[in-house]
């Protein structure tokens, strides 16, 4: 088990984690006709958003309150009335979900009043869903927005219903991609069963031309979903992040359910196609046998190159659990783990410490280390220290495709190891000619071979060349 340290600087240097209102308003992302708002000052919102669309490459539906100096004295309460009734006319959303920022956690902004009174004076406001969670971005980090969020779209949406025995719900961890969401609800369609995903991004932000324009969320868990997972037989967490969600999901509607640390791994994946065959009653598909194999030999041929292998990992929690507890099971070394905020995930990590710091603490940590494993902001890290960077995380905005990456399943920890194996395979030294010298004798061999015979004519090629062989053999 891996020890927590707090870093203790005065100051963060080049900082790792994202805000909890981020965090928040991309679990928003995951549903349809959503707008997400974000209760503060715009330069808020305009920071976060900029960060989503250099990830995903794709037009972002984020509002503000633009809160200013004098409504952040005397409090929001105008500035949330107008952004809602200003979204509602313009983008007729069916949920609209708020989060706080610092400026009015600081302020100390009693938002669920005034959305109570907001709803006694605004009866056109009576067919819109409105949902709002407190994420002061001065704690937590950007897992602790997303699992606030998805708690709050449970206690707000969520209804007991009739149990549906061929149904269950899975809620993705934020360290999932819309390809990962994808590989998981095949995975579960695959025994038989309807997965409700909650929040589902595979929907929303996975880069697809929408046929038609909407100012808010285009795909993503529709509010009729939302409220179906009620009537779910079971439901799946994934990343610990998760668990606040199915224990406000079996509070709600008794459903039993089980978090999954993490599905990237050979165990992993196999616990979890156990649970599923348990909740269906069917057996493992042979597909799945057989992409079992196929991870098998993955890891036979992939462990050459991540045996031995000294590693710097930065990320949040459950994907830095993900990808460490991966690496550790192919031999590699985690030698520097930073991570953002608290969690037991941390706890489970096959490393010795885990340091909740930024990324100058990786960079220092990893100048001893073969591979940096961070999202693109530790790329003038690794840069500096001459060591290779594999990408994860959020925000990755200097490559394209974050949406379609998967790295969960079986599949998706075949792919994962192929990226780090063959990150590795690049940094394999190569032999150039200048490895292996000539001797003293052949390199006057040489300089003899490449001048002309004098004096030689007629057939001085045929004596030139006797002589080279001569000097070539005495050599």
């Amino acid at each position: 088990m891996a020890r927590i340290v707090e870093s203790r600087k005065a100051c963060t240097v080049n900082p790792l984690k994202m805000s909890q209102p981020l965090g928040a308003s991309f679990a928003f992302m995951g549903l349809d006709a959503c707008m997400p708002v974000m209760h503060g000052a715009q330069g808020c919102t305009s920071f976060g958003l900029v960060l989503l669309v250099r990830h995903f490459k794709e037009a972002i539906p984020l509002q503000t309150t633009a809160m200013n100096e004098v409504t952040t004295i005397l409090g929001g309460y105008d500035n949330i009335e107008g952004a809602l009734l200003n979204i509602h006319k313009r983008n007729a959303p069916k949920i609209i979900a708020i989060c706080s920022t610092g400026l009015t956690e600081t302020k100390g902004d009693d938002v669920n009043g005034y959305l109570a009174v907001v709803r006694q004076r605004r009866p056109e406001l009576a067919d819109t869903e409105i949902i709002y969670v407190s994420t002061p971005d001065y704690v937590g980090a950007f897992e602790d927005g997303y699992k606030h969020a998805l708690v709050g779209i449970v206690k707000a949406l969520v209804k007991p219903l009739p149990v549906n025995g061929a149904q269950i719900t899975l809620l993705p961890g934020s360290h999932l991609a819309p390809g990962d969401i994808d590989e998981l609800r095949e995975m579960v369609e695959a025994f038989g069963l309807a997965a409700i995903v909650l929040p589902d991004i595979s929907g929303s932000l996975d880069g697809h031309i929408a046929p038609d324009w909407r100012g808010t969320t285009l795909g993503g868990t529709t509010l009729e979903q939302i409220r179906a997972a009620g009537a779910s037989a079971f439901t799946i967490g994934v990343g610990e992040q998760t668990r606040a969600g199915t224990e406000a999901l079996a509070a709600i509607a008794g459903t039993p359910f089980e978090v999954f640390e993490r599905l990237t791994g050979l165990q992993a994946v196999d616990r979890l196609l156990q649970r599923l065959a348990q909740i269906s009653g069917r057996p493992v598909p042979p597909k799945y046998r057989r992409q079992r194999s196929q991870l098998l030999d993955a890891m036979l041929d992939g462990h050459f190159y991540t045996g031995g292998v000294k590693v710097a990992i930065g990320a949040e929690p459950d994907l830095l659990l993900a990808v460490g507890a991966l690496l550790h099971e192919m031999g590699a070394q985690l030698c520097c783990c930073v991570s953002t905020t608290k969690s037991p995930a941390l706890a489970l990590l096959p490393a010795e410490q885990v340091l909740l710091g930024d990324l100058e603490d990786l960079e220092r940590g990893a100048a001893d280390c073969d591979l940096l494993i961070t999202h693109s902001h530790g790329r003038q890290a690794a840069e500096r220290l001459q060591k290779p960077l594999l990408r994860v995380g959020f925000p990755v905005f200097d490559r394209v495709g974050n949406a379609h990456r998967c790295q969960v399943g079986y599949r998706g920890t075949m792919n994962l190891i192929f990226e780090i194996a063959n990150l590795m395979i690049d940094q394999i030294a190569h032999h150039q000619p200048g490895d292996w010298p000539l001797s003293p004798h052949a390199r006057r061999a040489a300089a003899a071979a490449s001048m002309p015979a004098a004096g030689v004519a007629g057939s001085g090629t045929e004596g030139a060349s006797t002589t080279t062989a001569a000097a070539a053999a005495s050599a």
